[in-house]
């Protein structure tokens, strides 16, 4: 069972949403009748999903789902009746798991929960391949920027160097681009 979060500007609409959650087997956790509050909301109900449903989602939508995304990411389900392609591309960028140009149904439901979830968990992926990418890259700079320090200081190649490094590292108990980093901030001070 999900706990699914609602926006809907509808009353009708949202109780149409609710009433198709249930039926699928899922609760729902809040319902919110604008975006405005979604961050908020979602640290204090933490649901699975989002829903939102609109008739075409507002700038102010896609500036909170944003947000949202950033701060406390979630797949993201947006039921409209917008099927203008830079409205789904700026709804993807947003956030947006899933895109639906139609009206919610309780048949088609669990699919296109399934559907939102998949995505949002091959982005999120994604995303933390990227970062840990990104964090690598830029512990290499600095390691090579250390040992570029030490080799000047010390006339030392580039191999004996690294070895400095990797060596103060063991006898400190601290990871190599950290004291890498230091050894940059020590020949800043210094120099």
């Amino acid at each position: 069972m999900l706990r699914v979060l609602v926006v809907d500007s509808s009353r009708e609409r949202a109780a149409d949403v609710c009433s198709a959650i249930a039926l699928a087997g899922h609760q729902v956790a809040a319902v919110l009748s604008s975006a405005l509050e979604l961050s908020d909301q979602v640290l204090n109900t933490k649901p699975d999903v989002i829903f939102i449903q609109a008739d075409s989602p507002s700038r102010d939508t896609l500036e909170h789902l944003a947000i949202m995304n950033r701060d406390c990411p979630r797949p993201v389900l947006l039921f409209s009746q917008d099927a203008d392609s830079q409205m789904i591309r700026r709804a993807v960028k947003a956030g947006v798991s899933s895109y639906v140009v139609d009206s919610v149904s309780s048949e088609r439901l669990d699919a296109l929960v399934e559907v939102a979830i998949a995505q949002f968990e091959a982005f999120q992926h994604m995303r933390a391949e990227r970062d840990d990418a990104t964090r690598r890259l830029s512990e290499r700079i600095t390691i090579d920027r250390a040992k570029g320090v030490l080799m000047k200081a010390r006339d030392l190649d580039e191999n004996a160097a690294y070895h400095a490094l990797r060596k103060l590292a063991m006898e400190r108990g601290r990871k190599l681009a950290d004291v890498a980093q230091d050894v940059i901030d020590m020949s800043n001070l210094l120099l």
